[in-house]
């Protein structure tokens, strides 16, 4: 195998997570194509590429219609796009690695040695979720090869529907958040206490606990790194000690995080927060920091004897309290305490465990009968020959049957 051409719900350039952690290192070992959902509303249909990374080209399709996602309206656009520039790159000798159920239609026609689902959350749960999300997930569950999930918890939930889901929560880059110098420029002013939060702040935000806190301690700074989505901006508290600085580079939030005297992870407890592992949850320990989270399952049964629990804002109020009423004895015994967790895990690690189990299953198939590679057919001119999309997750989920009935036996 020499390719994994990645379907994404997730943009490259968005929130550096879990997807780019992963892919930046498996491209060390592989080429990795990453194909995002589309942009809208477009002159014509086309396909933009750039490179962010070495080993990874970006593919981001662009398609006249205005439905979000990889809704219905798109696949027979984006099907001769994905087809087209895999035939034009020769690209023949593939696994195909999904983020996203709904881009399961657009593997029709398309010729893998394998598939793997990384499961890093369970997208049914959140916001505006396509009403075909489940039905896809169902009909991906079949036709993959392996399963990942994103956490104990999420693992937990779909270890049954396959025989081959491993665990792989979510790590840290812990030299990344080592080198720090001087707190960043944005937040130099702000005074402190500073109590700070990094990620994406969305429906599984709770501000209405933050708005607590900031009224319940009007001298406590609160700074918040992140892009806002799905939510309207004017929902947004408005105190003058709560500071919002909008998305920044990965590269610049350890200088934010370690200015921070607690860092925060103001999780609602709602059904798109059930399943949650917070790549933040390491990446402040990195950084040394102490935390305060709401019970978040993936954050309390690892780390609960580390990071503060509470649901309440009188509760985030008397855990922010302790933390900054520690020793400096106690702070450095806390942050020995951090480091030896962060010691224990690395995306490197974890991207060269998953990279083994595909590879061991990529060995068990015989690649010059059962998998025969072909290039995708798919005539520039043609519509998508099936019915709906509907049609097009049978039809994707049971070529994935046969093909490793066939391998096995």
């Amino acid at each position: 195998m020499k390719t994994l051409v990645v379907f994404s719900h997730l943009r490259w350039n968005f929130v550096y997570q879990r997807p780019q952690h992963l892919l930046s290192r498996l491209a060390l070992r592989w080429r990795v194509i990453f194909i995002e959902e589309p942009v809208l509303k477009a002159e014509r249909n086309e396909l933009e590429r750039f490179q962010p990374a070495a080993g990874v080209e970006v593919w981001r399709p662009h398609v006249t219609g205005d439905a979000p996602g990889f809704h219905d309206d798109h696949l027979p656009a984006l099907q001769r796009l994905v087809a087209t520039a895999m035939r034009e790159q020769s690209i023949t000798d593939y696994w195909i690695w999904f983020y996203t159920p709904m881009a399961l239609p657009l593997a029709t026609g398309l010729a893998p040695r394998g598939v793997v689902y990384d499961c890093m959350d369970e997208l049914a749960a959140f916001k505006n979720a396509p009403r075909q999300l489940v039905q896809r997930e169902n009909a991906l569950f079949k036709m993959a090869d392996m399963v990942f999930t994103g956490g104990r918890s999420i693992y937990n939930a779909k270890r049954s529907r396959h025989p081959e889901v491993h665990c792989f929560p979510s790590s840290v880059d812990a030299k990344h958040f080592s080198k720090v110098t001087q707190d960043h420029p944005l937040q130099a002013p702000i005074g402190r206490p500073r109590l700070g939060y990094c990620g994406v702040i969305d429906e599984r935000i709770n501000l209405n606990l933050i708005a607590d806190i900031a009224r319940a301690r009007p001298q406590w700074q609160i700074v918040m790194v992140g892009p806002i989505a799905k939510i309207d901006s004017a929902a947004l508290p408005k105190h003058a000690n709560i500071h919002w600085l909008g998305q920044q580079s990965y590269d610049d939030l350890p200088a934010f995080i370690s200015g921070w005297d607690v860092c925060l992870m103001p999780f609602a407890l709602n059904e798109a927060t059930k399943y949650i592992s917070p790549t933040k949850t390491l990446e402040y320990m990195a950084c040394g920091r102490p935390s305060v989270s709401t019970s978040i399952r993936d954050v309390v049964e690892p780390y609960g004897q580390l990071v503060q629990i509470a649901d309440t804002p009188e509760g985030f109020v008397t855990s922010c309290e302790e933390i900054l009423q520690r020793s400096r004895e106690e702070q450095l015994a806390h942050s020995r305490a951090l480091a030896e967790i962060v010691a224990r895990t690395s995306w490197d690690s974890t991207a060269q465990a998953m990279a083994e189990l595909i590879e061991q299953a990529d060995a068990a198939f015989d690649s010059t009968e059962d998998f025969a590679q072909s290039q995708p057919g798919v005539d520039d001119s043609m519509p998508l020959q099936l019915t709906d999309a509907g049609q097009a997750v049978s039809v994707v989920a049971s070529s994935g049957q046969s093909k490793r009935a066939s391998a096995a036996g």
